[in-house]
């Protein structure tokens, strides 16, 4: 079991290193859950980062053996009832070992521990591998798409997913 902590302003370049690392490029695809035949781009903008880690809101989880970090998610309070699930990410060489389960759980522990009632996520949804992950741990499509952020061709759009952390 990995030591899961809170991340603090100065695992700013460690974090931006893994998602970078999990999410694009040659590296990501050493693991199964990447982008990298879909985008090119950076995952993670400059300064945003940091933007996050200074959020009250915002509560990054990390993912550690020793001073390494494998892994991290983040989640955002969006109200008093809802939680927005991001970010998680695993080093590729570490993914199918558990430890996204395991920040999973501690991301859905933490939100409700702060009262969240429900816990949403967006994935680009061509991604049906990661979809149907989320839908084993109990995530379900709410039949909404989201526009990506960035204009592409062919165009991305994001399935919502949610799952309830407890009844209201």
């Amino acid at each position: 079991m990995k030591a899961i902590i809170a991340a603090s302003p100065e695992d700013a370049p460690a974090l931006k290193a893994l998602l970078e690392a999990g999410y694009r490029g040659d590296s990501a695809r050493r693991g199964w859950n990447h982008e990298a035949d879909i985008l090119d781009d950076e995952r993670i903008a400059p300064g945003e980062l940091e933007a996050m880690l200074a959020d009250p809101a915002v509560t990054i989880l990390t993912a550690r053996d020793g001073d390494t970090l494998t892994g991290c998610v983040a989640v955002t309070v969006k109200d008093a009832a809802l939680a927005y699930l991001g970010m998680l990410c695993v080093a590729p060489d570490l993914q199918s070992a558990g430890v996204g389960r395991q920040l999973l759980d501690a991301a859905e522990d933490h939100a409700r521990g702060l009262g969240i009632a429900a816990m949403e996520m967006t994935v680009i949804d061509s991604r049906a591998s990661l979809i149907a992950w989320y839908e084993r741990r109990g995530y379900l499509r709410t039949g909404e798409t989201r526009p990506f952020p960035v204009r592409r061709d062919p165009p991305l759009t994001f399935a919502v997913l949610e799952k309830r952390l407890r009844t209201a």
